[in-house]
Protein backbone atom coordinates (compact mmCIF):
# COMPACT_ATOMS: atom_id res chain seq x y z
CA UNK A 1 0.00 0.00 0.00
CA UNK A 2 1.59 3.43 -0.97
CA UNK A 3 2.32 5.89 1.46
CA UNK A 4 2.62 9.10 -0.55
CA UNK A 5 3.96 12.86 1.34
CA UNK A 6 1.77 15.95 0.39
CA UNK A 7 1.68 19.69 1.63
CA UNK A 8 -1.21 20.08 3.53
CA UNK A 9 -1.50 24.16 2.03
CA UNK A 10 -0.81 22.39 -1.39
CA UNK A 11 -3.64 20.03 -0.60
CA UNK A 12 -6.01 22.51 0.29
CA UNK A 13 -5.62 25.10 -2.06
CA UNK A 14 -6.14 21.81 -4.70
CA UNK A 15 -9.47 20.75 -2.63
CA UNK A 16 -10.52 24.39 -2.59
CA UNK A 17 -11.21 24.25 1.12
CA UNK A 18 -9.63 24.37 3.96
CA UNK A 19 -10.35 21.94 6.64
CA UNK A 20 -9.22 20.98 9.88
CA UNK A 21 -7.42 17.31 10.36
CA UNK A 22 -10.20 15.45 11.51
CA UNK A 23 -12.63 16.96 8.55
CA UNK A 24 -9.35 15.24 6.54
CA UNK A 25 -9.31 12.11 7.70
CA UNK A 26 -13.05 11.53 7.42
CA UNK A 27 -12.84 12.65 4.04
CA UNK A 28 -9.42 10.57 3.79
CA UNK A 29 -12.57 7.64 3.10
CA UNK A 30 -13.01 8.68 0.08
CA UNK A 31 -9.89 7.55 -1.23
CA UNK A 32 -9.52 4.83 1.00
CA UNK A 33 -6.56 6.84 2.91
CA UNK A 34 -5.24 6.99 6.78
CA UNK A 35 -3.85 9.84 7.50
CA UNK A 36 -0.52 8.62 9.11
CA UNK A 37 1.08 11.53 10.41
CA UNK A 38 0.91 15.71 10.33
CA UNK A 39 4.17 17.06 10.57
CA UNK A 40 3.38 20.58 10.36
CA UNK A 41 3.27 21.12 6.65
CA UNK A 42 3.67 17.88 5.97
CA UNK A 43 1.51 14.81 5.85
CA UNK A 44 1.84 11.43 5.49
CA UNK A 45 -1.37 9.49 4.01
CA UNK A 46 -1.64 5.90 3.41
CA UNK A 47 -3.52 4.99 0.10
CA UNK A 48 -5.01 1.51 0.81
CA UNK A 49 -6.06 1.07 -2.86
CA UNK A 50 -3.78 -0.34 -4.78
CA UNK A 51 -5.53 -0.25 -7.32
CA UNK A 52 -5.89 3.27 -7.89
CA UNK A 53 -2.69 4.71 -9.10
CA UNK A 54 -4.49 7.72 -9.97
CA UNK A 55 -5.13 8.75 -6.09
CA UNK A 56 -1.28 8.10 -5.50
CA UNK A 57 -0.78 12.18 -5.87
CA UNK A 58 -2.44 15.46 -4.22
CA UNK A 59 -3.96 16.08 -7.14
CA UNK A 60 -5.64 12.75 -7.04
CA UNK A 61 -6.70 12.93 -3.56
CA UNK A 62 -8.14 16.70 -4.15
CA UNK A 63 -9.85 15.51 -6.97
CA UNK A 64 -11.86 12.83 -5.02
CA UNK A 65 -12.55 14.97 -2.08
CA UNK A 66 -13.57 18.33 -3.74
CA UNK A 67 -16.35 17.33 -5.29
CA UNK A 68 -17.73 16.30 -2.18
CA UNK A 69 -17.65 19.85 -1.47
CA UNK A 70 -19.82 20.80 -4.69
CA UNK A 71 -16.66 21.97 -6.68
CA UNK A 72 -16.21 21.03 -10.18
CA UNK A 73 -13.05 18.94 -11.58
CA UNK A 74 -11.25 19.53 -14.77
CA UNK A 75 -13.22 18.42 -17.69
CA UNK A 76 -10.90 17.91 -21.04
CA UNK A 77 -13.19 18.38 -23.85
CA UNK A 78 -11.22 18.27 -27.55
CA UNK A 79 -7.62 18.10 -27.21
CA UNK A 80 -5.29 20.47 -29.30
CA UNK A 81 -2.86 18.87 -31.28
CA UNK A 82 0.97 19.46 -30.21
CA UNK A 83 2.57 18.78 -34.06
CA UNK A 84 4.90 16.86 -32.50
CA UNK A 85 5.53 13.35 -33.83
CA UNK A 86 7.40 10.08 -32.65
CA UNK A 87 9.01 7.48 -34.76
CA UNK A 88 9.24 4.20 -33.34
CA UNK A 89 11.90 2.16 -35.09
CA UNK A 90 11.12 -1.47 -35.47
CA UNK A 91 14.35 -2.34 -33.91
CA UNK A 92 12.80 -1.93 -30.61
CA UNK A 93 9.83 -5.02 -31.85
CA UNK A 94 11.22 -7.42 -29.43
CA UNK A 95 13.10 -5.47 -26.88
CA UNK A 96 10.58 -2.65 -25.34
CA UNK A 97 8.35 -1.77 -28.21
CA UNK A 98 5.58 0.69 -27.56
CA UNK A 99 5.33 4.16 -26.08
CA UNK A 100 2.76 7.02 -25.62
CA UNK A 101 3.51 10.45 -25.39
CA UNK A 102 1.92 13.76 -24.18
CA UNK A 103 2.80 17.46 -24.35
CA UNK A 104 1.49 19.92 -21.21
CA UNK A 105 2.21 23.66 -21.86
CA UNK A 106 1.46 26.76 -19.25
CA UNK A 107 2.84 24.81 -16.46
CA UNK A 108 3.34 27.11 -13.34
CA UNK A 109 6.20 24.49 -11.76
CA UNK A 110 6.34 25.30 -7.90
CA UNK A 111 8.38 23.07 -5.76
CA UNK A 112 5.11 21.59 -4.78
CA UNK A 113 3.99 20.80 -8.19
CA UNK A 114 7.47 19.06 -8.50
CA UNK A 115 7.72 17.00 -5.62
CA UNK A 116 4.21 15.54 -6.65
CA UNK A 117 4.79 15.10 -10.45
CA UNK A 118 8.12 13.36 -8.89
CA UNK A 119 6.54 11.37 -6.28
CA UNK A 120 3.59 10.08 -8.76
CA UNK A 121 5.92 9.34 -11.47
CA UNK A 122 8.04 6.95 -9.21
CA UNK A 123 4.70 5.28 -7.58
CA UNK A 124 3.19 4.73 -10.79
CA UNK A 125 6.74 3.00 -12.34
CA UNK A 126 7.22 0.82 -9.09
CA UNK A 127 3.96 -0.37 -8.10
CA UNK A 128 1.22 -0.23 -11.12
CA UNK A 129 4.32 -0.69 -13.41
CA UNK A 130 5.68 -3.74 -12.13
CA UNK A 131 9.34 -1.81 -10.45
CA UNK A 132 9.63 -0.50 -14.51
CA UNK A 133 9.46 -3.20 -16.45
CA UNK A 134 5.73 -3.32 -17.76
CA UNK A 135 5.92 1.10 -17.48
CA UNK A 136 8.33 3.56 -17.49
CA UNK A 137 7.80 7.33 -17.68
CA UNK A 138 9.89 10.01 -18.73
CA UNK A 139 9.20 13.82 -18.13
CA UNK A 140 11.34 16.51 -20.61
CA UNK A 141 11.72 20.21 -20.80
CA UNK A 142 9.51 20.78 -24.33
CA UNK A 143 12.30 23.95 -25.13
CA UNK A 144 14.96 21.74 -25.45
CA UNK A 145 14.11 19.41 -27.80
CA UNK A 146 13.95 19.78 -31.89
CA UNK A 147 10.85 17.60 -33.18
CA UNK A 148 10.28 14.67 -34.17
CA UNK A 149 11.63 12.18 -31.89
CA UNK A 150 12.44 8.70 -32.65
CA UNK A 151 12.37 6.10 -30.06
CA UNK A 152 15.03 3.50 -31.18
CA UNK A 153 17.56 1.12 -30.19
CA UNK A 154 21.32 1.53 -30.10
CA UNK A 155 24.56 -0.08 -30.11
CA UNK A 156 26.60 0.70 -26.62
CA UNK A 157 29.56 2.29 -28.25
CA UNK A 158 26.94 4.29 -31.12
CA UNK A 159 25.94 6.59 -28.98
CA UNK A 160 26.67 8.66 -25.60
CA UNK A 161 24.69 11.31 -23.24
CA UNK A 162 24.90 12.85 -19.85
CA UNK A 163 22.58 10.77 -17.39
CA UNK A 164 20.72 12.90 -15.01
CA UNK A 165 22.61 13.97 -12.39
CA UNK A 166 26.19 13.56 -13.98
CA UNK A 167 28.68 15.70 -15.65
CA UNK A 168 30.26 13.25 -17.90
CA UNK A 169 29.18 11.73 -20.79
CA UNK A 170 29.22 7.96 -20.75
CA UNK A 171 27.79 4.92 -22.81
CA UNK A 172 24.72 3.25 -22.46
CA UNK A 173 27.17 0.05 -20.58
CA UNK A 174 28.90 2.26 -18.49
CA UNK A 175 25.39 3.88 -17.35
CA UNK A 176 24.56 0.45 -16.90
CA UNK A 177 27.43 -0.19 -14.85
CA UNK A 178 27.92 2.81 -13.41
CA UNK A 179 24.80 5.11 -12.47
CA UNK A 180 22.72 4.10 -9.61
CA UNK A 181 19.44 4.12 -12.02
CA UNK A 182 21.44 1.49 -14.18
CA UNK A 183 22.35 -0.95 -10.92
CA UNK A 184 19.15 -0.73 -9.64
CA UNK A 185 17.11 -1.56 -12.88
CA UNK A 186 19.99 -2.69 -15.88
CA UNK A 187 18.03 -6.29 -15.38
CA UNK A 188 15.04 -5.06 -17.50
CA UNK A 189 17.89 -5.05 -20.30
CA UNK A 190 20.06 -7.93 -19.68
CA UNK A 191 20.15 -10.27 -22.70
CA UNK A 192 19.89 -7.67 -25.16
CA UNK A 193 22.67 -5.82 -27.04
CA UNK A 194 20.87 -3.06 -28.19
CA UNK A 195 19.17 -0.66 -25.88
CA UNK A 196 16.04 1.84 -26.39
CA UNK A 197 16.88 5.21 -26.54
CA UNK A 198 14.47 8.57 -27.16
CA UNK A 199 16.68 10.81 -29.22
CA UNK A 200 15.36 14.47 -31.21
CA UNK A 201 15.90 15.82 -34.91
CA UNK A 202 19.59 17.34 -33.48
CA UNK A 203 20.62 14.00 -31.98
CA UNK A 204 19.71 14.94 -28.55
CA UNK A 205 18.90 11.99 -26.25
CA UNK A 206 16.18 12.19 -24.02
CA UNK A 207 16.32 9.29 -22.01
CA UNK A 208 17.24 5.38 -21.89
CA UNK A 209 14.18 4.17 -20.91
CA UNK A 210 13.78 2.56 -18.41
CA UNK A 211 16.70 3.40 -16.67
CA UNK A 212 17.70 7.06 -16.79
CA UNK A 213 16.84 10.82 -18.50
CA UNK A 214 19.22 12.77 -19.74
CA UNK A 215 20.54 15.46 -17.72
CA UNK A 216 19.90 18.15 -20.19
CA UNK A 217 16.36 17.29 -21.61
CA UNK A 218 15.54 15.72 -18.60
CA UNK A 219 15.78 17.73 -15.55
CA UNK A 220 13.20 19.41 -15.01
CA UNK A 221 12.97 23.01 -12.58
CA UNK A 222 10.64 25.86 -11.80
CA UNK A 223 11.98 27.34 -14.73
CA UNK A 224 10.44 24.40 -17.06
CA UNK A 225 7.10 26.01 -18.62
CA UNK A 226 6.25 23.19 -21.52
CA UNK A 227 6.79 19.26 -20.71
CA UNK A 228 7.24 16.66 -23.01
CA UNK A 229 6.01 13.34 -21.69
CA UNK A 230 6.90 9.69 -22.84
CA UNK A 231 5.60 6.61 -21.58
CA UNK A 232 7.41 2.64 -22.37
CA UNK A 233 6.64 -0.36 -21.95
CA UNK A 234 5.25 -3.65 -24.06
CA UNK A 235 0.79 -2.40 -23.79
CA UNK A 236 -1.04 -0.18 -24.04
CA UNK A 237 -3.02 -1.55 -21.39
CA UNK A 238 -0.26 -0.48 -18.68
CA UNK A 239 0.78 2.67 -20.89
CA UNK A 240 -2.28 4.24 -21.21
CA UNK A 241 -3.57 4.39 -18.17
CA UNK A 242 0.01 5.34 -16.79
CA UNK A 243 -0.01 8.36 -19.11
CA UNK A 244 -3.62 9.47 -18.31
CA UNK A 245 -3.41 9.54 -14.85
CA UNK A 246 0.15 11.59 -15.03
CA UNK A 247 -1.58 14.29 -17.57
CA UNK A 248 -4.98 14.33 -15.58
CA UNK A 249 -2.26 15.52 -12.63
CA UNK A 250 -1.09 18.56 -14.29
CA UNK A 251 -3.97 19.72 -16.20
CA UNK A 252 -5.63 19.63 -12.36
CA UNK A 253 -2.55 22.16 -11.82
CA UNK A 254 -3.98 24.07 -14.88
CA UNK A 255 -1.56 22.90 -17.63
CA UNK A 256 -2.86 23.04 -21.25
CA UNK A 257 -2.53 19.03 -22.52
CA UNK A 258 -2.10 18.68 -26.44
CA UNK A 259 -1.59 15.25 -28.18
CA UNK A 260 1.23 13.76 -29.97
CA UNK A 261 1.37 11.33 -32.85
CA UNK A 262 3.10 7.85 -32.55
CA UNK A 263 4.37 6.27 -35.87
CA UNK A 264 4.90 2.73 -35.71
CA UNK A 265 6.06 0.92 -38.99
CA UNK A 266 2.42 -0.09 -39.44
CA UNK A 267 0.32 2.23 -37.30
CA UNK A 268 -0.25 5.54 -35.88
CA UNK A 269 -1.81 6.45 -32.88
CA UNK A 270 -2.91 9.55 -31.19
CA UNK A 271 -2.16 9.92 -27.47
CA UNK A 272 -3.14 10.68 -24.63
CA UNK A 273 -6.59 9.59 -24.99
CA UNK A 274 -8.88 10.77 -22.52
CA UNK A 275 -12.24 10.56 -24.11
CA UNK A 276 -14.82 9.08 -20.79
CA UNK A 277 -15.33 5.23 -20.53
CA UNK A 278 -18.74 4.00 -20.51
CA UNK A 279 -20.07 1.23 -18.19
CA UNK A 280 -24.24 -0.01 -17.75
CA UNK A 281 -25.66 -0.80 -14.32
CA UNK A 282 -28.89 -1.68 -12.92
CA UNK A 283 -29.46 0.56 -9.69
CA UNK A 284 -31.32 -2.17 -8.19
CA UNK A 285 -28.35 -4.29 -8.73
CA UNK A 286 -26.62 -1.66 -7.10
CA UNK A 287 -29.00 -1.51 -4.24
CA UNK A 288 -28.81 -5.31 -4.18
CA UNK A 289 -25.40 -5.47 -3.55
CA UNK A 290 -24.36 -2.95 -1.21
CA UNK A 291 -27.70 -3.71 0.98
CA UNK A 292 -29.02 0.09 1.09
CA UNK A 293 -32.17 1.18 -0.31
CA UNK A 294 -31.87 4.71 -1.02
CA UNK A 295 -33.53 4.75 -4.26
CA UNK A 296 -32.43 5.71 -7.89
CA UNK A 297 -32.27 9.62 -7.04
CA UNK A 298 -30.10 9.20 -4.03
CA UNK A 299 -27.49 7.07 -6.23
CA UNK A 300 -27.60 9.17 -9.06
CA UNK A 301 -26.45 12.29 -7.13
CA UNK A 302 -23.65 9.80 -5.22
CA UNK A 303 -22.46 8.64 -8.46
CA UNK A 304 -22.25 12.06 -9.39
CA UNK A 305 -20.00 13.17 -6.48
CA UNK A 306 -17.76 10.36 -7.45
CA UNK A 307 -17.15 11.52 -10.81
CA UNK A 308 -19.51 9.55 -12.34
CA UNK A 309 -21.86 10.74 -15.27
CA UNK A 310 -25.21 9.41 -16.04
CA UNK A 311 -25.87 10.39 -19.59
CA UNK A 312 -28.67 8.17 -20.02
CA UNK A 313 -31.44 6.52 -18.03
CA UNK A 314 -33.15 3.45 -19.27
CA UNK A 315 -36.13 1.88 -17.02
CA UNK A 316 -33.46 0.26 -14.49
CA UNK A 317 -30.98 0.63 -16.45
CA UNK A 318 -27.84 3.75 -15.75
CA UNK A 319 -25.57 4.65 -18.77
CA UNK A 320 -22.56 6.13 -16.94
CA UNK A 321 -19.50 7.74 -18.39
CA UNK A 322 -16.37 7.79 -15.68
CA UNK A 323 -13.07 9.19 -16.59
CA UNK A 324 -9.92 7.77 -18.54
CA UNK A 325 -7.42 7.58 -15.59
CA UNK A 326 -9.46 5.10 -13.66
CA UNK A 327 -8.61 1.26 -15.31
CA UNK A 328 -9.94 -0.14 -12.11
CA UNK A 329 -13.83 -0.43 -12.98
CA UNK A 330 -14.50 -4.06 -14.75
CA UNK A 331 -18.15 -4.75 -13.03
CA UNK A 332 -20.64 -3.33 -11.60
CA UNK A 333 -19.62 -3.97 -8.82
CA UNK A 334 -17.20 -1.69 -8.97
CA UNK A 335 -19.32 1.01 -9.16
CA UNK A 336 -21.29 -0.30 -6.34
CA UNK A 337 -18.41 -0.01 -4.56
CA UNK A 338 -18.19 3.73 -4.74
CA UNK A 339 -21.59 4.66 -4.04
CA UNK A 340 -21.00 2.71 -0.77
CA UNK A 341 -17.76 5.05 -0.12
CA UNK A 342 -19.96 7.81 -1.07
CA UNK A 343 -22.32 6.65 1.34
CA UNK A 344 -20.22 6.40 3.65
CA UNK A 345 -19.61 3.04 5.32
CA UNK A 346 -19.70 4.72 9.09
CA UNK A 347 -23.15 5.52 7.94
CA UNK A 348 -24.14 1.90 7.11
CA UNK A 349 -26.18 0.79 9.79
CA UNK A 350 -25.06 -2.90 11.11
CA UNK A 351 -28.51 -5.40 10.37
CA UNK A 352 -29.04 -9.25 11.00
CA UNK A 353 -29.49 -11.41 7.71
CA UNK A 354 -33.13 -11.74 6.65
CA UNK A 355 -32.35 -14.80 4.77
CA UNK A 356 -32.29 -17.75 7.07
CA UNK A 357 -29.09 -20.08 5.95
CA UNK A 358 -28.37 -23.43 7.18
CA UNK A 359 -24.58 -23.98 8.45
CA UNK A 360 -22.48 -26.64 6.05
CA UNK A 361 -19.76 -27.88 4.05
CA UNK A 362 -20.24 -28.58 0.19
CA UNK A 363 -19.63 -31.88 -0.56
CA UNK A 364 -16.39 -31.32 -2.37
CA UNK A 365 -14.69 -30.39 1.04
CA UNK A 366 -16.47 -33.27 2.48
CA UNK A 367 -14.56 -35.51 -0.31
CA UNK A 368 -10.95 -33.67 0.41
CA UNK A 369 -11.09 -34.40 3.74
CA UNK A 370 -12.03 -37.93 3.45
CA UNK A 371 -8.80 -38.14 0.31
CA UNK A 372 -6.41 -35.97 3.45
CA UNK A 373 -7.49 -38.77 6.13
CA UNK A 374 -6.66 -41.30 3.09
CA UNK A 375 -3.36 -39.75 2.66
CA UNK A 376 -2.30 -39.24 6.18
CA UNK A 377 -2.44 -43.18 6.65
CA UNK A 378 0.20 -43.27 3.82
CA UNK A 379 2.51 -41.71 6.47
CA UNK A 380 2.46 -38.73 3.76
CA UNK A 381 2.71 -34.88 5.21
CA UNK A 382 0.13 -32.64 4.10
CA UNK A 383 1.09 -29.32 2.85
CA UNK A 384 -0.20 -26.09 1.83
CA UNK A 385 0.59 -23.48 -0.63
CA UNK A 386 -0.55 -20.39 -2.27
CA UNK A 387 -3.09 -20.38 -5.40
CA UNK A 388 -1.39 -17.54 -6.56
CA UNK A 389 2.08 -18.18 -8.28
CA UNK A 390 4.15 -17.54 -11.45
CA UNK A 391 5.09 -18.04 -14.80
CA UNK A 392 8.70 -18.85 -13.75
CA UNK A 393 7.30 -21.77 -11.36
CA UNK A 394 4.48 -22.94 -13.43
CA UNK A 395 5.53 -23.08 -16.68
CA UNK A 396 9.57 -22.08 -17.58
CA UNK A 397 10.97 -24.49 -14.37
CA UNK A 398 8.41 -27.13 -15.50
CA UNK A 399 9.63 -27.67 -19.08
CA UNK A 400 6.59 -26.03 -20.34
CA UNK A 401 6.70 -23.83 -23.46
CA UNK A 402 3.62 -22.30 -23.00
CA UNK A 403 0.00 -22.39 -20.79
CA UNK A 404 -3.13 -20.20 -20.57
CA UNK A 405 -2.97 -18.57 -16.96
CA UNK A 406 -4.81 -15.79 -15.33
CA UNK A 407 -3.13 -13.22 -14.16
CA UNK A 408 -3.57 -10.58 -11.86
CA UNK A 409 -4.01 -7.24 -13.30
CA UNK A 410 -1.58 -4.75 -11.83
CA UNK A 411 0.21 -7.25 -9.15
CA UNK A 412 2.06 -6.00 -6.33
CA UNK A 413 4.62 -9.11 -6.42
CA UNK A 414 5.90 -10.64 -9.72
CA UNK A 415 6.42 -13.55 -7.41
CA UNK A 416 2.38 -13.84 -7.34
CA UNK A 417 0.94 -12.08 -10.09
CA UNK A 418 -1.02 -16.14 -12.00
CA UNK A 419 -2.99 -18.53 -10.72
CA UNK A 420 -1.84 -21.74 -10.54
CA UNK A 421 -3.09 -24.33 -13.26
CA UNK A 422 -1.95 -27.50 -11.58
CA UNK A 423 -0.16 -27.92 -8.22
CA UNK A 424 2.94 -29.98 -8.92
CA UNK A 425 5.01 -27.55 -9.25
CA UNK A 426 3.92 -26.17 -5.81
CA UNK A 427 5.01 -28.97 -4.84
CA UNK A 428 8.42 -28.97 -6.54
CA UNK A 429 8.90 -25.36 -5.10
CA UNK A 430 8.42 -26.90 -1.36
CA UNK A 431 11.18 -29.70 -1.98
CA UNK A 432 13.53 -27.25 -3.57
CA UNK A 433 13.53 -25.24 0.10
CA UNK A 434 14.07 -28.44 1.90
CA UNK A 435 16.76 -29.88 0.22
CA UNK A 436 18.97 -29.98 3.50
CA UNK A 437 16.32 -31.78 5.13
CA UNK A 438 16.25 -35.75 5.96
CA UNK A 439 15.34 -38.04 3.19
CA UNK A 440 12.64 -39.41 1.73
CA UNK A 441 10.27 -36.82 1.87
CA UNK A 442 7.03 -37.39 0.78
CA UNK A 443 4.22 -34.82 0.57
CA UNK A 444 1.11 -34.12 -0.35
CA UNK A 445 -1.65 -31.16 -1.01
CA UNK A 446 -4.98 -30.60 -2.10
CA UNK A 447 -6.31 -27.12 -3.07
CA UNK A 448 -8.11 -25.50 -6.02
CA UNK A 449 -6.64 -24.55 -9.68
CA UNK A 450 -7.96 -22.12 -11.69
CA UNK A 451 -8.57 -22.84 -15.30
CA UNK A 452 -10.62 -20.74 -18.22
CA UNK A 453 -14.04 -22.03 -18.39
CA UNK A 454 -16.11 -19.93 -21.16
CA UNK A 455 -19.42 -20.99 -20.55
CA UNK A 456 -19.28 -19.15 -16.44
CA UNK A 457 -19.92 -15.86 -15.20
CA UNK A 458 -16.42 -15.33 -14.05
CA UNK A 459 -15.07 -17.07 -17.38
CA UNK A 460 -13.03 -19.65 -15.19
CA UNK A 461 -13.81 -22.61 -12.68
CA UNK A 462 -11.96 -23.53 -9.85
CA UNK A 463 -11.76 -27.73 -9.90
CA UNK A 464 -9.99 -29.06 -6.57
CA UNK A 465 -7.12 -31.51 -7.24
CA UNK A 466 -4.70 -33.95 -5.10
CA UNK A 467 -0.96 -33.90 -6.10
CA UNK A 468 1.56 -36.19 -4.27
CA UNK A 469 5.26 -36.12 -4.78
CA UNK A 470 7.88 -38.40 -3.70
CA UNK A 471 11.89 -37.37 -2.88
CA UNK A 472 14.65 -39.96 -2.62
CA UNK A 473 17.19 -41.54 -4.24
CA UNK A 474 14.76 -44.76 -5.25
CA UNK A 475 11.23 -42.32 -5.57
CA UNK A 476 10.34 -43.77 -8.92
CA UNK A 477 7.55 -44.95 -11.25
CA UNK A 478 6.49 -48.10 -8.60
CA UNK A 479 6.43 -45.47 -5.78
CA UNK A 480 4.27 -43.26 -7.34
CA UNK A 481 1.48 -46.19 -8.29
CA UNK A 482 1.82 -48.12 -4.92
CA UNK A 483 0.97 -44.46 -3.53
CA UNK A 484 -1.99 -44.31 -5.95
CA UNK A 485 -3.26 -47.40 -5.68
CA UNK A 486 -3.56 -47.50 -2.21
CA UNK A 487 -5.84 -44.19 -2.42
CA UNK A 488 -7.84 -46.29 -5.18
CA UNK A 489 -8.26 -49.40 -3.10
CA UNK A 490 -9.84 -47.39 -0.20
CA UNK A 491 -12.03 -45.50 -2.70
CA UNK A 492 -12.97 -48.65 -4.14
CA UNK A 493 -12.28 -47.81 -7.82
CA UNK A 494 -10.71 -49.70 -10.47
CA UNK A 495 -8.28 -47.23 -12.68
CA UNK A 496 -6.11 -47.82 -15.76
CA UNK A 497 -2.85 -46.40 -16.88
CA UNK A 498 -2.00 -45.31 -20.47
CA UNK A 499 1.85 -43.90 -21.45
CA UNK A 500 1.45 -40.76 -22.68
CA UNK A 501 3.65 -37.75 -23.41
CA UNK A 502 4.43 -34.75 -21.07
CA UNK A 503 7.76 -32.66 -20.86
CA UNK A 504 7.31 -32.35 -17.12
CA UNK A 505 7.56 -36.28 -16.91
CA UNK A 506 10.71 -38.43 -18.01
CA UNK A 507 9.82 -39.87 -21.43
CA UNK A 508 8.12 -43.34 -21.09
CA UNK A 509 8.11 -43.25 -17.44
CA UNK A 510 4.67 -40.82 -17.26
CA UNK A 511 1.14 -42.13 -17.89
CA UNK A 512 -2.48 -40.95 -18.17
CA UNK A 513 -4.83 -41.78 -15.17
CA UNK A 514 -7.98 -43.11 -16.46
CA UNK A 515 -11.75 -44.13 -14.59
CA UNK A 516 -13.64 -45.95 -17.03
CA UNK A 517 -13.02 -43.46 -19.95
CA UNK A 518 -12.30 -40.88 -17.79
CA UNK A 519 -9.03 -39.11 -18.17
CA UNK A 520 -8.26 -37.73 -14.01
CA UNK A 521 -4.74 -38.20 -13.35
CA UNK A 522 -1.16 -37.97 -14.35
CA UNK A 523 1.61 -39.73 -12.84
CA UNK A 524 5.40 -40.31 -13.24
CA UNK A 525 8.86 -39.59 -12.84
CA UNK A 526 10.00 -35.72 -12.60
CA UNK A 527 12.19 -34.74 -15.95
CA UNK A 528 15.85 -34.64 -14.70
CA UNK A 529 15.84 -30.98 -16.08
CA UNK A 530 13.02 -29.97 -14.04
CA UNK A 531 14.91 -31.27 -11.12
CA UNK A 532 18.18 -29.22 -11.97
CA UNK A 533 15.88 -26.12 -12.40
CA UNK A 534 14.55 -26.31 -8.72
CA UNK A 535 18.25 -27.03 -7.48
CA UNK A 536 16.52 -30.67 -6.18
CA UNK A 537 19.10 -33.47 -6.43
CA UNK A 538 16.94 -36.35 -5.37
CA UNK A 539 14.58 -38.08 -7.86
CA UNK A 540 11.15 -36.91 -8.05
CA UNK A 541 7.58 -39.22 -8.41
CA UNK A 542 4.68 -37.40 -8.82
CA UNK A 543 0.48 -37.17 -9.78
CA UNK A 544 -1.91 -35.16 -9.84
CA UNK A 545 -5.32 -36.19 -9.03
CA UNK A 546 -8.42 -34.25 -10.32
CA UNK A 547 -10.50 -34.76 -7.08
CA UNK A 548 -13.84 -33.13 -8.77
CA UNK A 549 -13.82 -35.20 -11.52
CA UNK A 550 -13.11 -38.10 -8.98
CA UNK A 551 -16.13 -37.32 -7.36
CA UNK A 552 -18.34 -36.92 -10.37
CA UNK A 553 -17.60 -40.66 -11.84
CA UNK A 554 -17.88 -42.14 -8.11
CA UNK A 555 -21.21 -40.97 -8.37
Amino acid sequence: MPTIEVSKKDLFELIGKKLSLKELEEDLMLVKGELESADNNLLKIEIADTNRPDLWSAEGIAREIKTKYGKKNASYGKLKDSGIIVKVDNNLKNIRPMTVCAVIRDLKITPEVLSQMIQLQEKVCETFGSKRKETAIGVYDLHKITPPITYKAFKSNEIKFIPLEFREKMDLNQILRRHPKGKEYGSLLDGYNKYPIFIDATGEVLSMPPIINSNYTGKIDEKTKDVFIECSGFTLKYLMPALNILVAALVDRGGKLETVKVAYLNKKIVTPNLRPKKIKVDWKYIENRIGLNIGKKRIVNLLNEANYLVVKEKRNTLYLEYPAYRQDIMHAVDVGEDVTIRYGYNNIEPRSPEMITEQGIVQINWFAKEIINIMLGLGTQEILSYTLTNKETLIKKMNLKDMKVIEVDNPVSKNWFVFRTWIIPCLMEFLSKNTNKEYPQEIFEIGEVVLFDQKTETKTKNPTRLAWAKADKNAGFTEAKQALDFLMRTLGLDYSIEETHHNSFIKGRVGRVYIKTKAVAYIGEINPEILENFGIEMPVSAFELNLTDLMEVMR
